[in-house]
């Protein structure tokens, strides 16, 4: 499970002790076990009041509340053709703030886009030909363009290829200069950054993801690999943006939930999109939900404490497609 360290300065812990302490005396008024309602652990003094001593606290998706809500009125969305590549657009990520698009193509290129030049192109007095989205276009590859990632912190785009090989592009100087590169063994189907930018995830042909350290590219992988069964070779494997859990979607149509710290797999759907192939996953900003695409040209979107399907979108229906759907950085 994902770990997160629960602390808070003593002075703000005063209010919502008193109130449980007085939950607890009303409760044990009426026969009611405190036990029952509250783990607080021994108690210590802070000087302030009584404090609950730090605690290490695992999210239980088990436990997740189905809440009930307003739905949101959803906007009208326009499409624009912007530019094309000369092959199959494979793959695409908005940069961490929002201002860029990329692009990775079976033309063996990577196109990098500005999202305000693409939003001045949407007004009613905007010329197309004097708007130029495509800002950079990274050329250096020798095989088709599987999957892509920003850096979290510096202007850099790495990619993985059908080749083995993990390219990083710095988009930072006006002039392109020769990517640094990494050559593996197994064919990189998906790769994605660590939210710390420190470590990196490569999905292969084999069922578990690969992790390496971004500054010497030390490759680490589980001593005892647990059984998936099936074909559960990747097609995409992303980090949740706490970096505690990463989400997977197989060849085999699962798409499997993992802790980034035990790499054990504590959620998954197998069957996601039917008989078909789960092409991509991620994860909502909240990580309350998964978004999956399949090779049957749907997009779904899962809660992850009840694996209930709470949204489906629909692709092409005459046709069944690879598809990928990514959220933006809202």
């Amino acid at each position: 499970m994902m770990l997160l360290n629960v602390e808070a300065p003593p002075n703000k812990l005063i209010e919502p002790v008193a109130k449980g302490l007085a939950v607890k005396r009303d409760e044990a008024s009426k026969g009611i076990s405190p036990a029952t309602l509250f783990d607080t652990g021994t108690l210590v003094s802070s000087g302030y009041a009584f404090a609950p001593p730090r605690r290490v606290v695992s999210v239980n998706f088990s436990v997740v509340q189905d809440t009930k809500a307003t739905s949101k009125s959803f906007i009208k969305h326009e499409t624009r053709h912007v530019f094309e590549h000369q092959n199959i657009a494979r793959c695409a990520r908005f940069s961490p703030d929002g201002r860029f698009l990329a692009t990775g193509s079976a033309d063996k290129s990577i196109k990098l886009i500005e999202i305000s030049e693409v939003k001045q192109m949407l007004l009613p007095e905007a010329r197309d030909w004097l708007v130029r989205p495509v800002i950079r276009t990274f050329i250096d590859l020798v095989q088709p363009v599987n999957d892509l990632d920003f850096h979290p912190q510096s202007p850099a785009i790495i990619s993985g290829s059908k080749d083995g090989s993990i390219k990083f592009f710095d988009f930072s100087k006006a002039v392109a200069k020769n990517p640094s590169d990494y050559s593996g063994y197994l064919q990189l189907c998906s790769v994605s950054f660590h939210p710390s930018g420190k470590f990196l995830l490569a999905g292969t042909d084999h069922p578990i993801p690969h992790l390496y350290d971004v500054n010497t590219f030390q490759c680490y992988l589980l001593a005892n690999v647990p059984e998936i069964g099936g074909n559960g070779a990747i097609n995409q494997v992303e980090y949740a943006s706490t970096g505690g859990t990463y989400v997977i979607a197989s060849i085999d149509g699962a798409i499997r939930v993992w802790d980034g710290v035990t790499a054990q797999c504590v959620w998954s759907v197998i069957g996601a999109h039917g008989s078909a192939e789960a092409t991509s996953a991620c994860f909502t900003r909240d990580q309350r939900c998964v978004l999956s695409c399949g090779n049957d040209s749907t997009v779904k979107l899962w809660e992850i404490g009840t694996r209930r399907l709470v949204k489906y979108y629909l692709g092409a229906i005459d046709t069944q497609l690879h598809c990928m759907a990514t959220f933006n950085e809202t």
